[in-house]
C-alpha cells in the first residue's frame, strides 16, 4: 500500500467519476482533491503540492491539454490524463502536453489505483534513493538529479517526469543497451498494464526536446533489434 500523505488532484466534471476516484483513492489513505473544471485545476496545482494529479481531457473552461500545458510551465508532478477511446496516445504522452501516462474511459477502478501506484512508487523511490551522483554531465549536456532538471549547453530543456527518468537512467549506465521490455519494468514498474509502445513515444519525444537532430541522435541511440542506450 502507498505510504500515507500522498496527496492527488482529481479533475472531471463529471462528479460521480470523482466521487468515485476519490473514495477509492481515500480508502487507501491518500488525501484527494477535486476539481471539476480547467480553471479551478489549475488553481489548485499552483497552490498546492501534488504527488500525482488525475486530469479529464475533455473539461469546461479549459480543456484538459490546456491545464497540462500550463502545470508543465512551474511542475513536474506525474500527471495521467483520463481520455475517451480514440485520442491519439502520442499527442497525449508528447511534446506538446507532457502528460506521463493516460488511461482511457470506461475505466476500471482497480486499473486507476494501479497505474497511480506504479508512478507513485517509481517517483518515491527516486525521492528516497538519493545517490551520490547529484550532477551528471557528458559533452555539452548537464543533469541535475536532485532538481530534476537538464541543462544543454547552458540552456534548460523542459522534460516531463518519465522523459527526465529514462534519461537518468540511460545517462547513469553510457553504453548499456535496455530493451524496451527492460526500460518499461524500470521506468513505469513490472505492474504497469500499459506496452512498449509507451517506451518508444517517450524515447522518440526526448529526442526532439535534447536532439538537434533527432533522426541523427549524438546522445540517445537505437540498437536495432535490441534497444536503446546512451552514449
Amino acid at each position: 500500500m502507498i505510504s500515507m500523505g500522498k496527496r492527488v488532484l482529481v479533475v472531471d466534471d463529471e462528479k460521480l467519476i470523482v466521487k468515485g476516484i476519490r473514495f477509492s483513492l481515500e480508502q487507501d489513505g491518500m488525501d484527494v482533491d477535486c476539481a471539476y473544471d480547467g480553471e479551478e485545476a489549475l488553481e489548485l496545482a499552483k497552490s498546492n503540492a501534488y504527488d500525482m494529479i488525475l486530469l479529464d481531457v475533455m473539461l469546461p473552461k479549459m480543456t484538459g491539454f490546456e491545464v497540462c500545458q500550463q502545470i508543465r510551465e512551474f511542475s513536474n508532478t506525474p500527471i495521467v490524463m483520463l481520455t475517451a477511446k480514440g485520442e491519439d496516445m502520442d499527442k497525449i504522452l508528447g511534446l506538446e502536453y507532457g502528460a506521463d501516462d493516460y488511461i482511457t474511459k470506461p475505466f476500471n477502478i482497480l486499473e486507476v489505483k494501479a497505474r497511480i501506484k506504479a508512478i507513485m512508487r517509481r517517483t518515491g523511490k527516486k525521492n528516497d534513493d538519493r545517490d551520490a551522483e547529484k550532477i551528471i554531465e557528458n559533452r555539452d549536456m548537464r543533469l541535475d538529479c536532485d532538481g530534476r532538471r537538464v541543462y544543454i549547453k547552458n540552456r534548460e530543456v523542459n522534460l516531463t517526469a518519465k522523459e527526465f527518468e529514462v534519461l537518468e537512467l540511460l545517462m547513469k549506465n553510457p553504453n548499456k543497451v535496455y530493451s524496451r521490455e527492460n526500460l518499461l519494468n524500470i521506468i513505469w514498474g513490472s505492474d504497469y498494464p500499459g506496452d512498449v509502445r509507451t517506451v518508444d513515444v517517450h524515447i522518440r519525444r526526448l529526442r526532439e526536446k535534447i536532439e538537434s537532430t533527432p533522426s541523427e541522435p549524438v546522445y540517445v541511440h537505437t540498437k536495432w533489434g535490441v534497444g536503446y542506450y546512451f552514449a
